[in-house]
Parts: C-alpha cells; sequence; structure tokens
C-alpha cells in the first residue's frame, strides 16, 4: 500500500501524459463513455458541476455537450484506490454519445465483427 490507497486527500496520480481515465455511468451505474480528465478539467468539473474532459485529438478542453447540449451534471465524483482512474456518476441531458446512442458502448465484439445491441 502507498499513501494514496489510504489518504483521504484527493490527489490523482496522473500519467506522463497528465491525464486520468474517467469512466461516466449514470445513477444506475450503466456505462456511458470513457474519456481522460487532465487537472484543469477536473477542475472545471468541480466548479460547474458539468463533466469536462480533455480531448487528446483536439489537444484541449472539452466540455461535453458543449455543442450538443447533452451535458453531463456529475452527481458524485469518486476515485479509485491508487487514484489514477476516476468515476464520474453523472445526469445526462441526453445520449452520451456523439453519434446519438444513449452510450458509446452500442456494440459487442463477436468474433472479427460488432454487433449493434439491441
Amino acid at each position: 500500500m502507498t499513501d494514496k490507497d489510504t489518504t483521504l486527500r484527493f490527489d490523482p496520480a496522473f500519467d506522463a501524459n497528465g491525464l486520468v481515465t474517467a469512466v461516466v455511468t449514470d445513477r444506475t451505474g450503466a456505462l456511458l463513455m470513457v474519456a481522460h480528465m487532465n487537472a484543469e478539467a477536473i477542475a472545471a468539473t468541480q466548479a460547474s458541476g458539468e463533466a469536462t474532459f480533455w480531448s487528446r485529438s483536439r489537444q484541449r478542453l472539452w466540455k461535453k455537450g458543449e455543442s450538443s447540449g447533452n451535458v453531463l451534471r456529475v452527481v458524485e465524483l469518486r476515485v479509485d484506490c491508487d487514484q489514477d482512474a476516476l468515476w464520474v456518476i453523472a445526469d445526462p441531458a441526453g445520449p452520451a454519445c456523439h453519434t446519438g446512442a444513449r452510450s458509446c458502448f452500442y456494440r459487442r465484439v463477436d468474433g472479427g465483427a460488432l454487433v449493434p445491441l439491441a
């Protein structure tokens, strides 16, 4: 065990790129999406109450729903035991996926094919 495992101080263990993985679910625990957060995204999320992430492709902060209106209102932010991953429990204002699907995980892998979930 390390100090991060037992401390009550929020001290994210950012990777070499300054990021932690953020898993997003709704209140029921249904998986909505996975993204990344840096210190600035975490601070913006805590300040606004709406999920903000670091977009690796755009290399900038990205507030979920900034163009679609499908924001994620944060109910609770949790951290795992060694503080290298976050769990964002949220109330989604619409679909979480940019495709319009409720979740980004709308297909299952079947051998070499993807099968849409019903």
